[in-house]
């Protein structure tokens, strides 16, 4: 009965935005059948170290270990970490090809009127409140030498907004535009709705939540921007044993971007998709500056072919780019690494053009999704394997109960992939569209002068892009440096359009389009 009044508290701060635990009470310590059946739970897994400070504790350290070992299922631990050092072994060689061209299309060398025509389909979706979109934003910005979550981050543009903030203007964008074309006005335009859902971790939870509040969630309504949590996973040392970060507490790693898919379903996300009508998904990484939030060329493609996922898709930039790549394995769909194809594959050239890779189709973690198949996820996330990474994890010494940082490796962390699911589909459920890298892909990986998939780097792409469109309505622009740009708000233009206002203007870069009237 407890357990059913703390889930269903629980379910109503995530419809709140709230994390539960955000100024909450510290937990109780258990009672002594509660932490018997524990303990007992633990031993038969081989793991009863967990609890050798148990005695040392405080009431309130007691309560907080307590909760968190009660959630983990230390034999279930045991099975996937069995299974990730020891995966099943191959029977002969993978065949790898390129996807077959009935599920490509490119928007390269794609017709016009496709083209058209899938945006088309998007907005009316869009339009019919059809569509949502899933941000991906676990990270923080440590190697940007920030420690809120990237999202949050400012790459340098003159008007100095997040990553959050480009994305959220461009859902904006996008309801606007679809409700222009279904004619929609007033209090009917602002019915239309793409609902984003904001997947966070433990550290990036309570300030990207603060970070949204704290800017009116950008214009977006409350209720339509949903926070949840991906999960965790213990780290595990290299003898098989639950790490202790401290005295009171298991070390624990996020779970990968692939840890989507259990969360999906955990924190109510697919029930919420199911009450609003949701039928298709737009998932990306917060990282990329340039993403198409909520695509509608992208939609209108994924739906008109009726896929369960499709994938945007960048072209490599050269044989030696370490990228993974969308092909096909065995006829399944699937993201090859970098590291499985030899010399003499990756530097193939297409047979139909010779100037081109054969395998060029990089992989930039921006997928569609149909509801349905988010919807069976239950029927298949015990799947997906865990992959194995081996790091330094800070612990406390069970024999001395002293607090180490290793200098070397001492353990585990756990994590799955987004893409792992590609391959449970037939390859008629499956689809890719090429984009153009400069027009929709620019990570923020690296700290500021680096020189690659760096804050400059992401700048310049967003200005360069904007002062492309410019020109292209017949404006000039006149600069003194080569990377001066024009940065075009996503609230008037979400990829060139609207912007015939500034034919015959002359504009001196850097400049900032906020508005028509400028």
């Amino acid at each position: 009965m407890a357990s059913a009044v703390k889930d269903t508290v629980n379910n109503l701060l995530e419809k709140l935005h709230l994390s539960p635990t955000s100024g909450s009470a510290p937990p109780k310590e258990p009672t002594a059948d509660e932490l018997k059946a524990v303990q007992s739970q633990y031993e038969s897994a081989g793991q009863s170290h967990v609890f050798t400070f148990w005695d040392s504790l405080n009431t309130a350290e007691k309560g907080s270990l307590y909760q968190q070992l009660a959630a983990i299922d230390p034999n279930h631990i045991n099975d996937i970490t069995k299974r990730a050092l020891n995966p099943p072994g191959k029977e002969g060689e993978d065949r790898l090809d390129p996807l077959p061209e009935p599920a490509t299309s490119s928007v390269i060398d794609s017709k016009q009127d496709d083209l058209n025509k899938w945006y088309d389909a998007g907005l009316d979706l869009i339009a019919e409140n059809k569509v949502a979109v899933v941000l991906m934003a676990g990270g923080q910005g440590t190697r940007l030498g920030s420690s809120a979550p990237k999202g949050c981050y400012d790459i340098g543009l003159p008007s100095q907004k997040s990553l959050f903030q480009l994305q959220a203007e461009r859902i904006l964008r996008t309801q606007f535009l679809a409700a222009k074309k279904a004619g929609k006005e007033g209090e009917d335009a602002e019915k239309v709705v793409v609902p984003w859902y904001v997947m966070t971790s433990g550290p990036t939870r309570e300030p990207t939540e603060k970070f949204f509040i704290e800017n009116n969630y950008f214009g977006l309504k409350k209720d339509n921007v949903i926070v949840f949590e991906q999960g965790t996973l213990p780290c595990i040392s290299n003898d098989g044993k639950i790490i202790m970060e401290t005295k009171g507490k298991v070390a624990v790693a996020p779970d990968g971007n692939g840890g989507l898919y259990q969360a999906l379903i955990t924190s109510s996300v697919v029930h919420d998709m199911s009450t609003r009508g949701i039928q298709h998904v737009h998932a990306y990484c917060v990282d990329n500056c340039l993403v198409k939030v909520a695509d509608p060329t992208f939609i209108g493609f994924s739906a008109g072919k009726d896929v369960d996922i499709a994938t945007k898709v960048v072209r490599k930039r050269n044989a030696k780019e370490s990228v993974g790549l969308i092909m096909q394995r065995n006829e399944r769909p699937d993201v090859v690494e970098y590291s499985e194809i030899d010399p003499k594959m990756a530097e193939a050239k297409d047979p139909k053009d010779s100037q081109l890779l054969k395998f060029r189709a990089a992989n930039i973690v921006n997928h569609y999704y149909s509801f349905r198949f988010l919807d069976s996820i239950p029927q298949w996330a015990h799947k997906l394997p865990h992959h194995v990474a081996r790091k330094k994890i800070p612990y406390t010494d069970i024999d001395s109960g002293e607090f180490h940082k290793p200098e070397k490796p001492n353990g585990i962390k756990m994590e799955q992939f987004v893409f792992d699911c590609f391959p449970f589909l037939e390859m008629d459920k499956f689809a890719c569209m090429e984009v153009r890298r400069e027009d929709e892909f620019s990570p923020l990986k690296n700290a500021k002068g680096t020189g690659e998939d760096d804050p400059d780097t992401s700048k310049r792409d967003i200005l360069q892009q904007g002062k492309k469109w410019v020109q292209a309505t017949g404006a000039t622009v006149t600069s003194e440096a080569e990377d001066d740009g024009v940065e075009v708000s996503p609230l008037i233009s979400y990829g060139g359009e609207g912007l015939d206002f500034l034919k015959g203007q002359t504009l001196k870069a850097p400049a900032v389009i906020e508005k028509e009237k400028e």
